[in-house]
């Protein structure tokens, strides 16, 4: 599955459903950006101001949020 799509991914190192979200990306070759919100203050404030949640992953398709990792939602968004 190849994607046109933006998707960014705002996550920690030390996330497994980060982590899991990130390898479903790579396995379906969707290219991400992805912010190590640990690290990157400016975006952590950036992915709290969008969604109003401090945990991750939050991910976002073409402007759509998707909170934690939800397979079937991302699916949906990336066909």
């Amino acid at each position: 599955m190849m994607s046109d799509h933006e998707v960014i991914v705002y996550s920690t190192p030390t996330c497994p459903y980060c982590s899991a979200a990130k390898d479903y990306f790579r396995d379906n070759e969707v290219e991400f950006t992805d912010y190590d919100v640990s690290s990157d203050r400016e975006k952590a404030r950036e992915m709290i101001e969008k969604t109003g949640q401090q945990g991750v992953p939050v991910i976002e398709i073409d402007g759509e949020v998707v909170i934690g990792f939800d397979k079937d939602k991302i699916e949906n968004l990336i066909q």
